[in-house]
């Protein structure tokens, strides 16, 4: 709940009533969020399995600076959806990433996971940096890799919808999107400040505050969905209601909504389905 606009409900919280709000795992009827990740590791492992054409870019020099690429085949250059996978900053990889791609190449949409350092590998900035740089890769390659650079979509879930706000905020104008998806992300940083989540993360108040979106300039950003499980903690669903309220102030064009039945775990199987969510992602790309 929220006391106000300007005053959520986190700020009175103690640090051990906040980290159950920043887990959402507390959300789930069993609190169990293992079946959510085996059903990552399978569908993407499929994915691997099916999809023939799959190409491996490099951004940089460290082990985890790579991007998998799924492609439709097409004579023309195709949309492509970037993707950027959650595990606040500290779990998963481009490997358990990959589930939507056999849809989005049905679609004629290449799909791009990303791969990025984890902490306390790295620090928060520099895995936005790494993110930015993949993105960046990813426009540079474009016509090798047959993608068009113009219907390019970047989106992510939870830890990842925060790494895609910041990359947008970190790129010029004309480097943006065509559209952003994020889904149950978290874009004010400072209720995880004492919690067992920042002890790998490593956040002080003046780098959550930096690297929080809703506290920044968001002139410019690409038109955004910003979407929701109706299975969330409240500070979930706040903070996508309170960065969708900043956006909407910055003349953004913002879609927000809740998806009944869905978790905070889950949401992203609808990313490429043929529901609202799909529809919506694929409108964006341009399909």
């Amino acid at each position: 709940m929220t006391l106000a606009d300007d005053t959520p409900a986190w700020r009175t919280m103690d640090a051990q009533t906040r980290a159950n709000a920043y887990s959402p795992s507390t959300a789930l009827p069993d609190g169990d969020l293992t079946p959510f990740i085996e059903a990552y590791i399978e569908r993407s492992a499929a994915a691997y399995q099916a999809l023939p054409n799959i190409k491996t870019l490099r951004y940089g020099p460290g082990p985890s600076h790579s991007v998998d690429i799924a492609l439709p085949e097409s004579a023309r250059p195709v949309p492509v959806h970037v993707f950027l996978h959650g595990g606040y900053w500290q779990d998963l990889s481009k490997r358990e990433s990959f589930f939507a791609a056999p849809q989005m190449v049905a679609r004629g949409c290449a799909f791009a996971a990303v791969d990025y350092s984890l902490a306390p590998d790295a620090s928060l900035p520099e895995i936005v940096a790494e993110c930015r740089a993949a993105v960046l890769a990813l426009r540079n390659h474009a016509a090798e890799l047959g993608i068009d650079p113009a219907r390019m979509v970047v989106s992510g879930s939870s830890a990842g919808a925060h790494l895609a706000a910041m990359l947008c905020l970190s790129l010029r104008a004309d480097l943006q999107p065509a559209g952003v998806v994020l889904l149950s992300g978290i874009y004010d940083l400072e209720p995880l400040l004492g919690t067992y989540i920042n002890d790998a993360v490593g956040l002080d108040r003046s780098v959550a505050r930096e690297n929080s979106p809703v506290h920044l300039d968001v002139t410019g950003f690409p038109p955004a969905i910003l979407g929701f499980g109706a299975q969330e903690t409240e500070e979930f669903k706040r903070q996508s209601r309170a960065f969708a309220r900043h956006l909407r102030q910055a003349g953004v064009a913002v879609d927000l909504f809740e998806t009944p039945g869905r978790n905070h775990f889950d949401i992203v199987f609808d990313l490429a389905g043929d529901g609202p969510l799909g529809i919506k992602a694929a409108a964006q790309a341009g399909l």
